[in-house]
C-alpha cells in the first residue's frame, strides 16, 4: 500500500493533531505489513528471504563470475604453484590434454547441425571442444600468466563469434546448452583478468551469445531433465556475461521449477513433481517419464533408470548453476541441498558397486556417472558441513576429475576442497 500523497504546496496542514494521527496511521500500516510478511513466511514454509526477493538478479554483477570466482581461481593458482595435491595433479592432467595445445586450430561453422546422438554431427564436436579448449586456456593463463594461453583462448572465441549463426536439427537446444556453458566461463576469465582482448571483439562475442545461444536455451525444454538443466546453466552464464537481469531471473525461475521435477525426495509425496509447463500430469505419465520406475526413494532422479551418464549431466548442471548464482550473491544451495545430497549419495552408492535392489530400476542400473561429483560435494560437504559418505568415497576415488568432452571439465582443479 502506498502512503497518502503529500499536500500540494501552500495547502494548510490543520495542525499537530493531524500530524500525530498520520504518524499513528503509518506506524499501524508498517506493523500490519510486517505481520503479513511473517504470516506469509509461515504459510509458505520459508525460513529466509521470500522467493520473489531471492529471484532478483544482482544489482551489480560479479566478474569473473561464471562457475568460478576470482577467490576460487586464486585458491587454485596458489595450490598449483605450491605443488599441493590434488590440485597439481589435476593441473598437470589438464595441461597434458589436447585442449591445452597452443597449436589448436579453431573449426567454426556458420550452422552447427546436431541430430539425436550426434547423428548428423556437423560441427557439434568441434564447437563443444573448442569451447572447452578456450576455458582450458583461460585456466592455464590464470595459473601461469603466460599470455600465449590468453591469446589462444581469444583466438578460439573470436573465430566462433565471427562465424556461427545458428544451431539446427533435433539436438540443437542441448548442443547450444553444452557449448553455451563453456564459452562464458572462458570469456569471463579472459575479459576480467587479461587486457589484450579488443573491445570490438568482446562486443561481437557478446552479440553471438545474445543472438545465437540465449534464444535457444532461455525458454527451456520438456525433454529429459538433463536437457533443461544444461540449458539453464548456459542461460545463467550468458546472463552474467551480458549483465542481462531479465534473462538471469528467467533462468533462476526455470531452474527452481526443474530441480524438484528432476530429483525426488520423500517429502514430495507419493509421486515426483511434474516439470512445470509440461503436459505430464497423471500417475501413468509421470511413471513413464521416470523411465517406468514406480517406486520412489530419496535421491532418485528422472533419468536414474535410463543410465547414470545422463543422470550425471543433470546433477552436475544443477551444481554448476548454483555455483554461478552463489558467486552473484544468491546462494541457492540451501534451497536445493536436500535433493542434491540425496541424488549424489544414491548415484554414488551404486556407482561404487553396491547391489541394486529389485525396487530400483528392476535390480539393474547402467553405471558411468562420470567426473561430476566434485562441485556438489565441495559445496554441500566442505562448505555446508553435510555428511556425504558415498559421495566422498567416489569423489576421492575419481580424483583428479577430468572432462566428459561435453561441458564438464577440470573440476578437481577448480572446486576440489575449495573453501571459496
Amino acid at each position: 500500500m502506498r502512503p497518502p500523497s503529500p499536500l500540494p504546496p501552500g495547502r494548510p496542514s490543520h495542525g499537530r493533531a493531524r500530524s500525530r494521527r498520520t504518524a499513528v496511521l503509518f506506524s499501524a500500516l508498517a506493523a500490519l505489513s510486517t505481520l503479513a510478511a511473517l504470516c506469509l513466511t509461515g504459510l509458505t514454509g520459508l525460513t529466509s528471504t521470500p522467493s520473489f526477493a531471492k529471484a532478483a538478479a544482482p544489482a551489480t554483477f560479479v566478474h569473473p563470475g561464471v562457475f568460478v570466482s576470482r577467490p576460487q581461481l586464486d585458491f587454485m593458482r596458489s595450490k598449483v604453484q605450491a605443488g599441493a595435491q590434488p590440485w597439481k595433479a589435476a593441473y598437470d592432467q589438464m595441461v597434458a590434454s589436447r585442449y591445452a595445445s597452443l597449436s589448436r586450430t579453431p573449426k567454426p561453422r556458420a550452422i552447427v547441425e546436431c541430430g539425436s546422438y550426434s547423428n548428423p554431427n556437423n560441427g557439434c564436436t568441434d564447437e563443444r571442444e573448442d569451447a572447452i579448449a578456450a576455458y582450458t586456456d583461460a585456466l592455464i593463463w590464470y595459473v601461469t600468466r603466460d599470455s600465449r594461453y590468453a591469446e589462444k583462448a581469444i583466438s578460439l572465441m573470436d573465430a566462433w563469434s565471427a562465424t556461427i549463426r545458428d544451431h539446427t536439427n533435433s539436438n540443437a537446444p542441448l548442443q547450444t546448452g553444452w557449448a553455451g556453458s563453456s564459452w562464458p566461463r572462458a570469456a569471463e576469465i579472459i575479459r576480467y583478468t587479461y587486457t589484450g582482448w579488443p573491445s570490438a571483439n568482446v562486443t561481437r562475442f557478446a552479440t553471438m551469445l545474445r543472438n545465437v545461444y540465449l534464444p535457444k536455451v532461455i525458454n527451456g525444454s520438456n525433454s529429459n531433465g538433463n536437457w533443461e538443466l544444461s540449458m539453464m546453466e548456459a542461460a545463467i552464464g550468458i546472463s552474467v556475461f551480458l549483465e542481462d537481469r531479465t534473462s538471469y531471473d528467467k533462468a533462476v525461475a526455470k531452474f527452481r521449477g526443474r530441480v524438484p521435477a528432476y530429483i525426488y525426495i520423500t517429502a514430495d509425496g507419493a509421486l515426483p513433481k511434474a516439470p512445470p509447463g509440461s503436459s505430464i500430469d497423471t500417475r501413468d505419465e509421470i511413471i513413464g517419464y521416470w523411465q517406468g520406475q514406480s517406486t520412489f526413494m530419496d535421491g532418485l532422479t528422472q533419468e536414474t533408470c535410463r543410465d547414470f551418464v545422463h543422470t550425471g549431466y543433470g546433477i552436475d548442471a544443477i551444481a554448476h548453476f548454483a555455483e554461478t548464482t552463489r558467486i552473484q550473491g544468491q546462494d541457492l544451495y540451501p534451497e536445493i541441498s536436500e535433493r542434491l545430497r540425496h541424488a549424489l549419495g544414491l548415484q554414488s552408492k551404486y556407482e561404487l558397486g553396491a547391489a541394486v535392489p529389485s525396487s530400483l530400476c528392476g535390480g539393474s542400473v547402467k553405471r558411468g556417472l562420470g567426473p561430476v561429483t566434485e562441485v556438489g560435494y565441495n559445496a554441500l560437504h566442505n562448505r555446508m558441513g553435510i555428511a556425504m559418505t558415498n559421495t566422498q568415497t567416489l569423489t576421492l576415488q575419481q580424483r583428479p576429475a577430468g572432462t566428459n568432452n561435453l561441458f564438464v571439465a577440470w573440476e578437481t582443479l577448480t572446486h576440489g576442497d575449495n573453501p571459496n
